[in-house]
């Protein structure tokens, strides 16, 4: 178990990581927006699950693979940039649908928010490497389980994400709420979601592996 200066050292840099504007903001920000306060905490339910699965990933060695192979690194990169795009393309050719969903499809819907964070965040190869570059700089041997000891980090990290992000979720979908009457917004809305999609995509092809 981490100690309580190495918990408070890794939440300050947690806090400061996450307050960044990034990738998993803006989609959280956009899902929030355009489908409101459930869509965007559902993402970010589904993004803090793929955070538990990376840091397991870890403690089993697994994440080395990425370091062993370079392909690996490509494969997975290539694989969420097509996936982002096929989610932008399903969110371009909706886009002249209401933002916020019927009440009857709300559970769908949520749940559909979830699995699509989930695997946002576990096809991005970056979020592999910032798992192997941040957390072992808290991790000591003497300290117990290296296993346990990696899932406490994930677990703050995630706490200070719910906090900084719920934030974030709170103020789109409200921002969301009052242009909903508004065809033009729930039009637009969607477009910037979509774009959201492609411009990581796109943004995870160009990037080269650091």
């Amino acid at each position: 178990m981490p100690d309580f200066q190495t918990l408070m050292l890794f939440s300050i840099a947690c806090l400061a990581l996450t307050a960044t504007p990034g990738p998993d903001m803006l989609l959280i920000a956009s899902r929030s927006v355009s489908q409101g306060r459930s869509a965007g905490f559902a993402s970010l339910a589904g993004i803090q699950t793929g955070t538990y699965i990376h840091a397991l990933a870890m403690a089993l060695g697994l994440s080395q693979l990425f370091l062993i192979v370079p392909l690996a690194y490509d494969i997975v990169r290539y694989v969420g940039a097509a996936y982002l795009l096929y989610l932008a393309i399903q969110v371009f050719r909706s886009s002249g649908q209401s933002a916020f969903p019927a009440p009857d499809t709300q559970r769908y819907a949520v749940a559909e928010m979830f699995w699509q964070g989930l695997l946002t965040n576990l096809l991005n190869p970056k979020m592999v490497l910032f798992v192997l570059a941040l957390f072992p700089q808290f991790v000591r041997p003497e300290a117990g389980s290296i296993a346990v000891q990696i899932l406490v980090l994930a677990t703050v990290l995630n706490l200070i994400g719910l906090l900084v992000n719920g934030i974030v979720i709170l103020m789109a979908s409200h921002m969301g709420l009052m242009f909903a009457g508004r065809s033009r917004f729930r039009r637009a809305s969607q477009l910037f979601l979509g774009t959201v999609f492609a411009g990581l995509a796109v943004r995870l092809l160009l990037e080269e592996r650091r």
